[in-house]
């Protein structure tokens, strides 16, 4: 469960800006509460704002954190996507904070970046402003000095065995712009757990989602999981695609491929052989295939569907489907994970390509839904969403760009709006702010870049 995030000086954010999950004083839909750990959060958000204003940037900051800490190398970003607008931001810190509840222990994790050195690094049990704070790890580097010293809980120093890897760590392995976080990732001994548990927070249960995000999973859910397989065909159902049945087409490698790719066929089938419990994953933004090794076998696998058409029926491939229906596919693993598991899912510009009416009940499904155990949190320009039967006022967020070009964020809430008054059209006529500033269209002279006839 995410409870908040917090950024400083990278992409679009300035300052130290802060986004939650906690609710407000509403006491309308009491089922969009989950309580764990003695906090209450919240299951769902939408995060409204102009072009550039800075929403696809809480995403991509979320990202680059995820990214870093699960691979172990830094990104590109965490030096060169600082504030632009401030001069000397490259030479000032990054700040990244996130505080989140696993298996129903608070956490708070937290880094500190200066051209491309961390020079700060904490894990802390949060104590979520009731209790004093527990720190797990602290890792300290001056940039200028070169000191680098990492200190960790009693627990681990305690331990005769665990005592032994912060000196190791900190001498012969972490190196200046690692995280400490993804070097814990996989140690036997159980009072590392803590460490493990935020890792794994961080690895699985945070999954991000951008416009051109094709699930690779797809297709071994549904070739797997016969209750994941039902619940899929049931929404296809519903939202009118046409489609009946939804199967895996397994075909040797070389029906896939076609004679001309001989080369390829080889390639890859060398190097199944070779991990033969290695799943490759190829293909486009249209098409994901898996090849696997089966009984020795090369083979290539990918989804069809049967579509029942005035009585007679049609084979599609994935690629022949619509762009709704391929992006509707995208996001049933993503509600059926969070309706039976505490994952916590940031989709980016989630209506892309399906119509308004559409996500606009994929949505209220979720939120009238009384037995999810996951948050959803995306970014939309979709005004059709704001609705307060679907949503609280506390979860739904507004990004401005200031005029200093930093991005500012803000909830509802704060507007202390009544649950019956239209939020759509109190957002499109610039009641909350969060929309484009347009100038006169009118007085745009575009005959003069007429050609001339």
């Amino acid at each position: 469960m995410l409870i908040r995030v917090i950024v400083k000086n990278l992409f679009s954010f300035k300052d130290y800006t802060e986004f939650n999950m906690l609710p407000g004083r509403s006491i309308r839909m009491p089922h969009h509460l989950y309580n764990t750990a003695g906090l209450s959060v919240l299951k769902l958000n939408a995060m409204y704002g102009a072009n550039g204003a800075g929403k696809s940037n809480f995403i991509k900051l979320l990202w680059v954190l995820k990214k870093f800490l699960t691979e172990g190398k830094l990104p590109i970003e965490l030096i060169t996507e600082t504030f632009k607008f401030d001069s000397d931001g490259r030479k000032k810190d990054i700040y990244l904070g996130v505080e989140f509840i696993k298996d129903d222990v608070p956490y708070y994790y937290g880094i500190t970046i200066n051209q491309g050195i961390v020079v700060e690094e904490e894990l802390q049990i949060s104590g979520l402003g009731k209790k004093e704070d527990k720190t797990l790890f602290l890792r300290t580097d001056n940039v200028d000095n070169k000191q680098l010293s990492i200190s960790f809980s009693e627990q681990v120093m305690q331990d005769k065995e665990a005592a032994l890897f912060p000196q190791f760590l900190q001498n012969e392995v972490l190196e200046r712009d690692k995280p400490v976080l993804y070097y814990l990732r996989n140690r036997n001994n159980p009072v590392f757990d803590p460490f493990m548990k935020v890792f794994d927070w961080f690895d699985r249960d945070l999954v991000i989602l951008s416009p051109s995000t094709r699930l690779k999973n797809l297709i071994l859910l549904i070739e797997t999981d016969e209750n994941f397989c039902k619940f899929a065909l049931d929404i296809m159902k519903s939202f009118k695609t046409g489609v009946k049945e939804i199967k895996v087409e397994t075909l040797p490698i070389e029906d896939f491929f076609g004679e001309d790719d001989k080369e390829e066929i080889d390639r890859i089938s060398a190097e199944l052989k070779a991990n033969p419990e290695t799943i490759k994953i190829i293909g486009n933004d249209k098409e994901i295939v898996l090849v696997a090794l089966k009984d020795r076998q090369v083979v290539a696998k990918r989804l069809y569907f049967l579509h029942d058409e005035d009585g007679g029926i049609t084979h599609f491939s994935a690629k022949e489907e619509s762009d709704g229906t391929r992006r509707l596919l995208d996001y049933i693993p993503a509600m059926y994970s969070i309706v039976n598991s505490r994952k916590v899912y940031i989709i980016d510009e989630i209506e892309r390509s399906i119509h308004p009416l559409l996500i606009k009940e994929l949505i209220r499904k979720f939120s009238q839904d009384e037995i999810t155990k996951g948050q959803l949190i995306f970014t939309t320009h979709e005004s059709n969403l704001l609705d307060q039967d679907i949503f609280r006022p506390d979860e739904i967020w507004f990004a401005e760009k200031k005029p200093n070009g930093s991005t500012e964020l803000y909830v509802l809430s704060e507007f202390k709006e009544h649950h019956t008054k239209d939020i759509r059209k109190g957002y499109l006529n610039g009641r909350y702010g969060a929309i484009p500033f347009l100038s006169n269209l009118q007085d745009l002279k575009w005959d003069k870049y007429a050609e001339a006839q």
